[in-house]
């Protein structure tokens, strides 16, 4: 399902309103000097610092004048962990800022304090070859950066390019050939006009859905494959997170399109030889 909150200054999409039985999302648009204070309630939650800076208050934690880039395509993110049932405060600097809270439902207490992530510390890489090669920010996805569920990073989908490709889903609790996880997307466009496209469908027909991704858009994604394109001329991001069964990531290709997933490998194989 897509949502579309352009212009929207304050905008909230939770569980189980939203369809998913995890997670939820917000984002804010901060003037400068306008101080946003909240709770985590129920979830847990990491802040992403999209664009402009800001200074985050939790618990006894102070975290100052972080965020060093313009927008969502100038740099690697700050973020922040926020835990369970936690009072936190967002004040706006200089110009301003705009942030992303990816949250999921935990419903229990972790001995987690609130951290800082710096930029240095996102992990940075790229996925794919060819025409469905796409660069990514892996921001929190493993016992480095701990939450109890929810795992959250940035893809950058370049010019004409697929991302997410092959489609793949993670919707039943099977491992280690898939583990349950629902997914939602933050897609951001490189221009006021650009704009992609996202496939949605499952093996049985109940979801069957095309979209067009214009700049900031919301894509919740319970179940399913998935798969996103990037219209020449433009670059689409998408801030991801998920969280489910386990904290972990072992995706489930689509068997009809798994040949190019062995494709690729063959391929990264040669290239890697021929680097020698």
């Amino acid at each position: 399902m897509f949502v579309k909150i352009k212009g929207v200054e304050h905008f909230v999409s939770e569980p189980p309103a939203n369809g998913m039985k995890y997670l939820g999302f917000e984002r804010l648009v901060l003037p400068s000097g306008r101080r946003h204070t909240s709770s985590s309630e129920d979830f847990e939650i990491f802040l992403v610092v999209l664009g402009g800076k800001c200074t985050v208050r939790v618990r006894d934690k102070v975290f100052e004048k972080i965020g060093e880039r313009r927008n969502v395509f100038s740099g690697r993110p700050f973020a922040v962990y926020l835990p369970f049932k936690t009072e936190f405060s967002i004040e706006a600097l200089d110009f301003g800022c705009e942030v992303a809270l990816a949250k999921a439902l935990i419903h229990e207490t972790a001995k987690i304090e609130p951290y800082l992530i710096t930029p240095s510390q996102v992990n940075v890489g790229k996925w794919g070859i060819s025409n469905y090669s796409r660069t990514f920010h892996q921001i929190a996805v493993d016992e480095k950066h701990p939450a109890v569920k929810l795992m959250v990073g940035e893809t950058f989908t370049p010019s004409g390019n697929w991302s997410t490709y092959p489609p793949h889903r993670h919707e039943r609790h099977n491992p280690p050939e898939e583990v349950f996880l629902e997914e939602i997307y933050y897609y951001r466009v490189d221009h006021p006009k650009g704009w992609g496209l996202a496939r949605h469908y499952s093996d049985d027909g109940t979801i069957d859905f095309a979209g067009v991704i214009k700049d900031d858009t919301l894509h919740l994604i319970p179940k399913g494959y998935h798969t996103v394109v990037a219209a020449p001329g433009f670059t689409v991001y998408y801030l991801w997170f998920l969280a489910g069964e386990e904290r972990v990531q072992i995706p489930y290709v689509d068997p009809e399109m798994r040949f190019i997933d062995q494709a690729t490998k063959m391929i990264k194989n040669i290239e890697d030889n021929l680097s020698l």
